[in-house]
């Protein structure tokens, strides 16, 4: 009996350890949110020689895992800037919940709040790409069409982590961090195959390549620190390993 008890406070304390291995995976908001990228934005990364697990990371620290308002109603999870011939999301009047301090943009749930509640604000333009479809792209108008059209985000989503990977962070990019960084993928591609940019080495190598300096993604020094910890805590390395290895995302997620 002192046998069986000892042996299940062991294992209890084993699972406790391996449960929480992943710090961020408690959160719902997280899962819900890799649950609708994750497998296809690995594959999109690896057909173009970019760390999926450094991808991945980028986009829940841009996005708040989807609870920023601008890249909910544009799809631009990235933050990524307009290039010519891209719409932006314009300057916008928009309301601010006076108890929660949170935007909110759609229409019908504006109506729900009594007037006193809301304190309306001047928004600027975001200079960020919209995403939308025409002829709301780049309006004032529908600012909650991917609200109601989950499918459309989705594709956006996935449009947006094409842009990063094929001509945001492009091999002919006019930021020598961005030609230098991908030539280096390129090489381990070459040398050691696909399997390469599945390391957690590679991943970290590639975040210091593209930001933490001037003329870069993001220029504080903080931030690749900060994409690093999502890489460690949501386990995006072994997620992307057993999506390319073709586990389910929840098969790969309870882990």
């Amino acid at each position: 009996m002192k046998y069986f008890l000892y042996s299940f406070i062991i294992f209890s304390l084993f699972v406790k350890q391996d449960s929480q291995k992943y710090s961020l995976r408690k959160y719902a908001h997280v899962k819900a949110f890799y649950s609708g990228i994750a497998k296809e934005a690995t594959q999109i990364c690896l057909e173009n020689n970019i760390p999926p697990a450094s991808l991945l990371a980028i986009c829940g620290l841009e996005s708040g895992w989807d609870s920023g308002y601008i890249g909910q109603i544009t799809g631009n999870i990235l933050s990524l800037g307009t290039r010519k011939g891209d719409k932006e999301l314009p300057a916008l009047r928009l309301p601010r919940l006076i108890k929660s301090n949170k935007i909110v943009y759609d229409s019908l749930e504006i109506m729900k709040y009594p007037s006193d509640a809301l304190r309306w604000e001047n928004r600027p333009e975001s200079l960020k790409k919209d995403y939308r479809p025409k002829p709301w792209a780049g309006t004032q108008y529908q600012l909650a069409y991917f609200k109601y059209h989950p499918k459309e985000k989705a594709k956006a989503h996935l449009h947006n982590i094409r842009d990063f990977v094929t001509t945001f962070i492009g091999r002919k990019s006019r930021l020598k961090a961005y030609r230098d960084t991908r030539a280096k993928m390129d090489s381990l591609v070459d040398v050691h195959g696909k399997e390469a940019l599945l390391d957690e080495s590679t991943a970290i190598n590639f975040i210091y390549g593209i930001g933490g300096k001037i003329n870069s993604y993001n220029f504080r020094k903080t931030w690749p620190k900060k994409v690093i910890y999502i890489i460690k805590n949501a386990g995006l390395v072994d997620l992307t390993l057993d999506l390319n290895a073709g586990k389910s995302f929840n098969e790969s997620w309870k882990k």
